[in-house]
């Protein structure tokens, strides 16, 4: 069981995709908006202070495994909140963060897992940015990523094996997305995608799109080469 505190528009989009996947959610606001636009979502909809100690001590926590802490505009009611349900026991924490020291705090009162989604699109944003041959970033953590991006040049028809990427780059290539275009029978062209987990025979072509994770400084170094 999951509760999710703070149904703003993050809070409430990790309700809407744990629902999705199966999860079972306990939804909390002291919004009664936000509880009534949430309520036919969730598994249960409460409304409460979440800051208030006797109304976090009574609410349904029992069976929760995790709780998400969302609430993003309020850095006190954020830290109270963490720390009183670090009280009442519940075995794991995720908080988000609107900045580093708002993480700080989180870390020492006892958080096991910060979502900094300011500084993670900050990094994104400012990655791509110095990095446009990267198609996409997805942040495992502030120094290492998983990134899709074309094959330079001077990779083109050689072998993996022969380009040694993880030796010579320390990233390793999980995936490679082969792009190869057909024409049907009223002469339209038809796009075609065959995902490959490779091995060192495979050879890249100009069309592949990889999926490459490593540090960020050195996917980025990949575009150097």
């Amino acid at each position: 069981m999951f509760a999710v505190i703070g149904l703003g528009a993050f809070g409430r989009k990790v309700c809407e995709i744990i629902t999705e996947r199966g999860g079972r959610v306990i939804a909390i606001d002291n919004d009664a908006a936000l509880i009534d636009r949430i309520k036919d979502t969730v598994t249960q909809a409460v409304l409460l202070d979440s800051t208030d100690v006797d109304s976090l001590t009574n609410a349904p926590f029992d069976d929760v495994d995790v709780a998400v802490v969302a609430i993003g505009d309020n850095i006190a009611s954020s830290i109270l909140t963490t720390a009183l349900l670090k009280r009442v026991g519940v075995p794991y924490i995720l908080a988000r963060a609107i900045s580093e020291l708002h993480e700080q705090v989180l870390k020492q009162i006892g958080a096991d897992e910060i979502v900094n989604i300011e500084i993670d699109q900050g990094i994104r944003v400012g990655s791509k940015l110095m990095s446009p041959e990267v198609l996409d970033r997805i942040l495992v953590s502030q120094t290492v990523s998983v990134a899709e991006l074309y094959p330079p040049k001077s990779f083109i028809g050689k072998s993996l094996s022969k380009l040694n990427l993880r030796e010579k780059f320390n990233v390793n290539i999980i995936a490679i997305t082969r792009v190869s275009l057909s024409i049907d029978e009223t002469g339209n062209s038809i796009r075609n995608e065959q995902v490959l987990f490779p091995n060192g025979e495979d050879i890249l072509e100009e069309t592949d799109v990889l999926l490459v994770v490593g540090k960020n400084e050195d996917i980025d170094a990949l575009r150097e080469f």
